[in-house]
């Protein structure tokens, strides 16, 4: 989930919306202005009750914005690397680049954010009823309890024992605790995640039979989503079993061409790709630093009349937006990095400082295709060769990098 509009950073951790987020705010604000607020407080002209519907938006998005929050700081404070949060048409998303390491943290990490929008819950009813006892406006006091409202609502809704609701993180941590086994306790979350988002699949359809149309369709669109992420949390856990005990040392390239951040885009062309028709070409200033990253996507994108003038740093993805790793961590901890990352790739740096080899998407997709080969998984990944074209195509002519 691309977030669209950057906000800054919040407690260290980069905050945005996606673009989509203006939906459910153009959905709140008319949806209020011109229907709950003049039902229920009649009497002001339309410019204070879309006023209103506007400041009931903006703070049911803060509200969303702390419970993200919440899960992120405590996600840090159990090592767990935040990328971003970003806002979006059916809540909000807090980006984790790793996994919990204990029952106990990952219950901590689930609760924290249903707990916040109960606290936001609180605060709101207070402010509601300062307001009444002060002599305050109606609408003014209606606005404060129906965001009161919602924050419960949203609280107990993300409660429920279903992935990737914060309740199925609950029912993970339960199931963990008692079996001592992690992949066992996600698959189980992650498949009643899918029966829970099946379920509202099938209530949205009936709500539109019975004529409720656009209730239906919302439910329907919350089911979809939470059966597609509940899938993907299985074969995530299943795929994270399959590759236990492998090291990025195992699976990396050690096949480097290396370039010079100074040198031209024509040159590295010349010199190196038509010669060795790799995908990744890392950059390594002259103090033997790594620089930056040059794709085969990157030089596509630079017209041939400008590559004689172009240096390849003006066109790396930075030094410091490529995951890193040493060849001895394990190699799920470094897949989670990399999900997002600007190029799909990672480079691999031996404890000296020195770059050792790339993960590649080449070498992920080799990987997964042969996970489950080894004797004893109990979980084995995907199998076919259906998972080799998103990551090979990325570089070659005509592949969409963004298909992946």
């Amino acid at each position: 989930m691309d977030s669209s509009i950057r906000l800054g950073r919040i407690a260290g951790v980069p905050v945005g919306l996606n673009i989509s987020v203006l939906v459910i705010v153009a959905i709140l604000v008319f949806g209020l202005a011109f229907g709950r607020f003049p039902a229920v407080f009649p009497g002001s002209p339309t410019a204070v009750y879309l006023l209103a519907g506007l400041v009931t938006a903006v703070l049911f998005l803060l509200s969303l914005l702390a419970h993200e929050l919440a899960h992120a700081v405590v996600a840090r404070r159990h090592g767990i690397d935040v990328r971003r949060i970003t806002l979006w048409l059916l809540g909000g998303i807090a980006e984790l680049r790793g996994e919990p390491r204990s029952p106990g943290a990952d219950l901590k990490i689930a609760v924290v954010g249903p707990l916040t929008s109960l606290v936001c819950a609180v605060v709101f009813a207070g402010v509601a009823l300062l307001a009444a006892a002060a002599g305050g406006s109606p609408l003014l006091v209606g606005v404060f309890a129906y965001l009161a409202g919602v924050n419960v609502l949203l609280a107990v809704f993300n409660l429920i024992p279903a992935a990737p609701l914060d309740g199925g993180r609950v029912l993970r941590a339960a199931l963990w605790a008692r079996w001592g086994d992690r992949t066992r306790a996600a698959v189980t979350a992650a498949r009643a995640g899918r029966g829970f988002g099946y379920a509202l699949i099938a209530i949205g359809f009936l709500q539109v039979v019975m004529g409720r149309g656009f209730d239906g369709l919302w439910l329907a669109l919350i089911g979809l989503f939470l059966v597609n992420a509940a899938s993907a949390e299985e074969q995530q856990a299943r795929l994270g079993t399959a590759l236990h005990g492998l090291r990025v040392g195992d699976v990396m390239s050690d096949r480097l061409v290396v370039a010079d951040p100074e040198e031209r885009v024509s040159t590295l062309i010349e010199q190196a790709v038509l010669r060795h028709r790799l995908s990744t070409y890392p950059l390594v200033d002259p103090y033997g630093r790594f620089a930056g990253l040059v794709t085969l996507n990157r030089i596509r994108a630079v017209p041939a009349e400008a590559r004689p003038v172009t240096r390849l740093r003006d066109i790396a993805c930075p030094a410091e937006e490529v995951p890193s790793a040493r060849p001895d961590e394990p190699l799920t901890e470094l897949l989670t990095r990399m999900g997002g990352s600007a190029d799909g790739r990672a480079v691999v740096i031996d404890p000296g400082g020195r770059l050792v080899g790339l993960l590649t998407p080449s070498d992920v997709s080799r990987i997964v295709q042969t996970a489950g080969l080894r004797a004893g998984d109990p979980y084995p990944g995907p199998r076919g060769a259906d998972l080799a074209a998103p990551y090979e195509e990325r570089d070659r002519p005509g592949g969409h990098r963004d298909a992946a």
